[in-house]
């Protein structure tokens, strides 16, 4: 009897002209994936004041709520958790004052947002093999939302792009990143994934936080929000063209990129973003860390779990392999996962030191995959941490590295079967010398004749060493170094 009442609803909407007073909000859509096990937002427009129902087929009763003066109206469903391989295609409805439109072919599953900038951005259309990995991007059960570039001074609601089923159309320009994170996801979990794209190349993270949160934070009032309200640009009128001057512009991309997905019910955060921030230290990680916290009050939806992406190696111009600035600068970024439910994915091995945007997305989406399944989903079989560096021992001119035990179960190794690159040692003059690098066991042991007796030890800390030391799973060591000295100035 429900299912055969909700079929003549669903009928009697399909027939109902577009009505201008009830809509859903620009996020939900026909084609959309909704976040399983978790309360579900229906959230639009209707007449002010009059009652909205909302049917969804998995409910045994229709919801009812009431929109406010201004015509809005939130409603909450509740939306079970799905067995694996269950791809049963959901419809929802909403009626209101005489009017019903429908959402049809809706998925329930997982959903993830990925922000950030070019490198997130980076579409399908130009990775390596880009025509033989864009053909075999069919997948029905994988559902992707682009959103349109557009800039605010204010938050607001709307948003534009809509949810496509995955297929080498829709596929085509969408983050690559994102596809494969999601494709990763989706073939170890078996369930139904949706992934949103929402973010523009060139973009600072300044731009990704509320203004009010800005404002309360006196480093970040002070370094990025006061000098844009005092300069000229803050006067002008915000309009949906790119520019590179509003993508670094404090809040704008927030209220226009994020807010409107704030009633979205979402598994987590996948972020790419640092390049446009390079010379900051310590008032990125901060900045980062306020984002963060920003992101997890507005979705409300607890500590959801923010997994981002270091910078690539590049060279920005400067061919220069022992000048170290943007290391500082990773170093910040690795600093972010003192918070909570964060962790870094490395991309020291498949950069490019004369190429911005490095075209081997592929594994940067299936590392951050693998820290979901790990972290977010409970699959301890699935390793996601690359070498990470516990200790050193100094011995007359030697020195002997040892890593995390977890991080290097499956053995050290390089992914070119040559020695361990781009590692460095200094005395106390702290000059640091190029190492003679072997593998011994799980650990690494260094020497250089240029250093008797060595006090500090660095891996890949300068600005494009594009590495080949790993663990048995492929994943790439993080780089680190074992001094506290100052960073110099730079020439």
């Amino acid at each position: 009897m429900k299912k055969t009442l909700f079929i003549l609803l669903l009928l009697v909407a399909c027939f109902t002209g577009n009505a201008q007073e009830l809509s859903f909000a620009d996020p939900l859509g026909s084609h959309m994936v909704i976040q399983q096990n978790k309360p579900f937002k229906v959230w639009g427009k209707a007449k002010p004041n009059a009652k909205v129902t909302v049917f969804a087929d998995w409910l045994q009763s229709p919801v009812e709520v009431k929109a406010d003066d201004a015509g809005s109206f939130l409603a909450i469903v509740s939306v079970p958790e799905i067995a694996k391989g269950d791809f049963t295609e959901h419809q929802l409805i909403i009626e209101s004052n005489g009017e019903k439109q429908s959402l049809t072919d809706i998925l329930i599953g997982e959903v993830w947002i990925c922000s950030g900038q070019s490198n997130m951005q980076f579409g399908m259309d130009e990775v390596i093999n880009s025509a033989e990995e864009v053909s075999k991007a069919n997948f029905p059960n994988i559902r992707l939302f682009y959103a349109g570039l557009n800039f605010s001074n204010e938050p607001i609601e709307n948003v534009d792009g809509e949810w496509k089923v995955c297929n080498t159309e829709s596929v085509y320009k969408f983050s690559a990143v994102g596809y494969y994170f999601g494709k990763e996801l989706f073939e170890e979990l078996n369930v139904p994934v949706g992934i949103v794209f929402t973010g523009i190349g060139a973009s600072a993270a300044q731009a990704y936080v509320p203004k009010a949160v800005l404002a309360a934070d006196d480093l970040l009032n002070d370094k990025y929000l006061q000098p844009y309200l005092r300069s000229s640009k803050s006067k002008e009128v915000i309009d949906g063209g790119f520019s590179f001057e509003k993508v670094i512009m404090p809040f704008l991309l927030y209220n226009a990129l994020i807010h409107p997905f704030k009633n979205l019910s979402i598994s987590g955060f996948c972020w790419y973003q640092g390049e446009s921030n390079r010379n900051e230290r310590t008032a990125y990680t901060h900045l980062m860390h306020t984002m963060i916290s920003s992101w997890r009050e507005a979705f409300a939806q607890g500590d959801l779990p923010f997994y981002f992406v270091q910078i690539a190696p590049y060279f920005y111009d400067i061919e220069d392999p022992k000048r170290a600035e943007f290391a500082f600068f990773r170093e910040a970024q690795e600093k972010i996962s003192s918070v909570a439910n964060t962790e870094m994915v490395v991309t020291m091995d498949v950069g490019n030191a004369i190429d911005l945007h490095p075209k081997n997305k592929k594994p940067i989406g299936i590392r951050l995959g693998k820290t979901a399944l790990n972290r977010h989903y409970g699959l301890q079989n699935i390793s996601y941490e690359g070498p990470i560096f516990d200790s050193v021992d100094f011995n007359g001119a030697k020195a002997l590295l040892s890593f995390k035990p977890s991080s290097v179960k499956s053995g050290l190794k390089t992914n070119d079967g040559q020695p361990p690159k781009f590692f460095q040692l200094a005395g106390e003059d702290q000059i640091f010398y190029e190492a003679e690098a072997k593998i011994v066991s799980n650990k690494i042991q260094l020497s250089s004749s240029e250093v008797s007796k060595p006090v500090a030890v660095r891996y890949a800390f300068t600005n494009y060493p594009v590495t080949n030391l790993e663990n048995g799973e492929g994943i790439p060591a993080v780089p680190f170094r074992t001094d506290d000295w100052q960073e110099p100035p730079v020439k």
